[in-house]
C-alpha cells in the first residue's frame, strides 16, 4: 500500500467481511498486528474500526493500553483495540481483565505490537506482519495461526 488512505480502505473492507461472515471462534476473534514503527498498524486499526461501524475517532491507545468500542452488528458486541508498544510487563493486561476479554467470543480484538504479549495470545488468531517495502510502500503478510 502506498498511503494511509489505501491502508484504511483495505482494513475497512476486511472488517466488513469479517463482521458479515458471522464467523465466531470459541474465544475472542483476535487480530495480532506486528511490524516496524510507522509501518501502518494504527492506520489499519482506524480503517478496521470504521468497517465495524465505530463512529468515534479511533486513537491508538498507546498510553492507556486499551480502548473498547460497543458494536451494533450481530456477530460481535465489542471492538477492543490494544496497543502494547509501551507495555512493560504482559501482566499489565491481565490487570485490565485480559483473560475475561479474550475468552469471550462476542469480542473482536485488534492488538498492535502483539509480539510483546505472544504468550498471552489465544490458541487461534490472525497474524498481520507490517513491513516497509520502501519509503512510500508498505506490505502486509496475513496468516491464520494456531498454537499447538
Amino acid at each position: 500500500m502506498k498511503s494511509a488512505a489505501e491502508m484504511k480502505k483495505m482494513a475497512t473492507a476486511l472488517a466488513e467481511e469479517i463482521a458479515r461472515s458471522g464467523q465466531k471462534w470459541s474465544h475472542a476473534f483476535v487480530l495480532a498486528l506486528t511490524g516496524e514503527l510507522g509501518s501502518g498498524k494504527t492506520a489499519f486499526a482506524q480503517g478496521f474500526a470504521k468497517g465495524l461501524g465505530v463512529k468515534e475517532s479511533v486513537l491508538s491507545p498507546t498510553f492507556v493500553l486499551m480502548r473498547e468500542y460497543p458494536l451494533k452488528n450481530n456477530t460481535f458486541k465489542k471492538f477492543i483495540h490494544i496497543d502494547c508498544y509501551r507495555l512493560e510487563d504482559p501482566k499489565e493486561l491481565e490487570m485490565l481483565g485480559w483473560n475475561k476479554l479474550v475468552a469471550d467470543p462476542a469480542n473482536l480484538m485488534l492488538i498492535e505490537w502483539a509480539d510483546r504479549i505472544f504468550n498471552l495470545l489465544p490458541a487461534r488468531y490472525l497474524a498481520f506482519l507490517f513491513h516497509h517495502t520502501n519509503e512510500t510502500t508498505r506490505t502486509i503478510t496475513i496468516s491464520e495461526t494456531k498454537k499447538a
